[in-house]
């Protein structure tokens, strides 16, 4: 009976070790975006040289040079970069991408801090809505 339970309780602790280690599909898992920032426009003017340096900085390694996902460093992460040129990636108000550029989720980062101007998230925004 000992063995049973030990075997049992070793089975069900090797089965969430095995789940730890899967990562979600952030294709399928929805991204939940408060209304407050679902709601937001863009309050910046478009720099379009400035913006690409943010770019180049901070996303291109991931995301690629066009925004398709393809970055350098993209195979390495665990979970997709995503491809902003996707109508589904689209239909997302400026708001939404602020907002998951600002607090990150899984491989994405949070840029509360490596970017801490705000007006430069958003030319960020910007200039990913030329990719589409």
């Amino acid at each position: 009976m000992k063995n049973k339970i030990a075997f049992a309780a070793m089975f069900l602790f090797t089965g969430l070790l095995a789940l730890s280690f899967i990562s979600r599909d952030s294709d399928t898992d929805p991204w939940p975006v408060p209304d407050k920032y679902n709601n937001m426009e863009n309050p910046v003017k478009f720099d379009k040289k400035a913006a690409l340096a943010l770019w180049n900085k901070h996303c291109k390694s991931c995301h690629g040079k066009e925004g398709l996902g393809d970055g350098t460093k993209a195979a390495q992460l665990d979970t997709p970069a995503g491809d902003f040129t996707t109508e589904a990636f689209a239909d997302q108000s400026d708001g939404a991408i602020f907002y998951k550029s600002l607090i990150g989720r899984d491989d994405m980062p949070s840029f509360k801090k490596k970017i801490p101007d705000q007006e430069d998230i958003w030319q960020l925004v910007h200039l990913i809505r030329t990719f589409e």
